[in-house]
């Protein structure tokens, strides 16, 4: 047999994840790695940590499962989207620490381009929002603020690249500079419509080109491991970024199909076809994926919810009222409702479609009679409110109603927040068999590129629901319901002017 090996490179860890045929997850590795941060609002990671890491595990993988090199018939990488990383191509050797996606220290140039009247044409070019999330200005600072930097840009010296360009450089020893185009959708730099870096944008962020890697499809053989790397050369032959991966990972191949990943925030995207749409909602517009060179990207529409687990674990370590986070779910069934009490988890602001960064978090409908158990399942439940209000806006933007909702992520096996999820959507919501969706997606890319899956057809008979959640609730309960939610909201919003 020969398998397949995802390599899942994340925020707090690097995992490798081992495929079969099947779909079947047969190991996995991890090593988790340091999180620095320098001042209020920064936060960077050690490129050279996470590539260690990321090796690390693979060999760990490999020995784990009692496998060489010739059992792996391809590698597929997933990474954390929109962390930066620029190093020198002679040496390999970063020029500082990547600029990790959460990091805030590039507002004031955001600032600058949306006063300067750039947000228009940034969205309409690239479907984003003018935000320090992006690659783009971390690009900027990095260029302007590690000395010589600018210089040895200009002179081609230097290579840019989101993390999935960072491994690769590393697993070919240097022969490889690419990203695939759902990464490079992230970066601000990207032209949706032409799949381009597009020169006005470099021009108006002041990035050289020859810093930038080759933007190619998503599922296409890009170079093999290194000679003695992992033992003989293995094909690299997948890339996506987390979120497009996980939509892929769920077999949302077709338009208007969305998944919901649950995890310390929400990230929801849903398939909107081969034109991209500029969302007129408040969401972003993203490449979802290429596969191969003569087919069209496929894109999507994204909704980010800042808190959904993280809500949870305030409750145990804010609160106090449960001990792990899989309490939660006993103690919100030991009440019938949520007497009445409804939580904005708006602990970071608002994300999307409402955008308020002033916004913090509310508790309503308290009186005497409310319990611990009242507010456990009134956070839980506002997890999928808040999942709803963008999927509302995802049903405008794209004119598709959609016919189920696909979740994974920690908090989907939460059964009572999925029914309840399910009722207020009033469409099914489906969890499937295999849970690591990211990692999954990412070897889904891989093997279709080397003839381990024949094709799409032979995915959508690999991917297997494990529940099912059907709506029960009345239509006139969820209006009523989610009446009550807004009503919560509005109190939630613009608080700290």
């Amino acid at each position: 047999m020969s398998f397949v090996m995802a390599l899942d490179q994340g925020t707090t860890s690097s995992r490798a994840i081992l495929f079969d045929r099947a779909g079947t997850m047969l190991s996995v590795a991890q090593r988790e790695f340091r999180q620095i941060f320098p001042q209020s609002g920064w936060v960077e990671h050690d490129a050279l940590e996470i590539w260690e890491s990321q090796i690390a595990v693979a060999r760990q993988l490999m020995i784990q499962a009692g496998i060489t090199a010739a059992d792996v018939h391809a590698i597929g990488i997933t990474n954390q989207r929109e962390t930066t990383v620029i190093w020198e191509r002679q040496s390999g050797k970063p020029i500082h620490n990547a600029i990790v996606w959460q990091d805030r220290r590039t507002a004031g140039i955001c600032d600058e381009l949306r006063n300067a009247g750039h947000a228009d044409l940034i969205q309409r070019k690239t479907g984003l929002v003018v935000d320090a999330y992006f690659s783009g200005t971390k690009v900027c600072w990095l260029l302007d603020n590690v000395p010589g930097a600018r210089e040895k840009a200009e002179r081609g010296e230097l290579a840019f690249g989101t993390i999935d360009s960072w491994l690769i450089w590393n697993l070919t020893g240097g022969r490889k500079h690419v990203t695939d185009v759902s990464n490079a959708s992230r970066t601000m730099l990207f032209n949706l419509a032409s799949r381009q870096w597009d020169d006005e944008l470099l021009q108006l962020l002041n990035i050289p080109k020859s810093i930038l890697p080759s933007a190619e499809p998503s599922s296409r053989v890009y170079g093999a491991t290194a000679v003695g790397l992992l033992g003989d050369p293995i094909s690299i032959s997948g890339i996506a970024g987390d979120q497009q991966a996980a939509l892929f990972g769920q077999n949302c191949i077709q338009h208007g199909m969305a998944k919901n990943t649950y995890g310390t925030g929400c990230f929801m995207l849903m398939n909107i076809g081969n034109v991209p749409k500029v969302s007129n909602h408040k969401l972003l517009t993203t490449v979802a994926w290429q596969l191969g060179d003569q087919q069209p990207c496929e894109y999507a529409l994204e909704g980010s919810i800042f808190i959904a687990g993280a809500a949870i674990q305030w409750l145990r370590d804010g609160l106090g009222i449960i001990k792990s986070s899989a309490d939660v779910e006993k103690l919100a069934l030991s009440t019938p409702d949520n007497g009445g009490v409804v939580v904005v988890p708006a602990f970071a602001g608002l994300g999307a479609p409402h955008w308020d960064a002033y916004a913090r978090g509310t508790i309503v409908g308290l009186d005497r009679g409310t319990t611990a158990a009242h507010i456990a399942r009134a956070t839980l439940e506002s997890i999928a409110f808040q999942v709803a209000d963008v999927l509302d806006a995802m049903q405008a933007d794209s004119g598709v109603a959609i016919k189920e909702l696909r979740v994974d992520g920690g908090a989907a096996a939460n059964d009572l927040l999925m029914q309840f999820q399910a009722d207020i959507l009033q469409v099914p919501v489906v969890r499937p068999k295999v849970i690591e969706t990211t990692a999954l997606g990412a070897a889904y890319l891989a093997g279709l590129a080397t003839g381990y899956w024949t094709g799409i057809d032979e995915l959508r008979q690999v991917w297997q629901a494990d529940r099912t959640f059907t709506p029960s609730m009345p239509n006139e309960e969820v209006t009523r319901r989610r009446a009550y939610w807004k009503r919560a909201l509005e109190r939630a919003k613009n608080w700290c002017v």
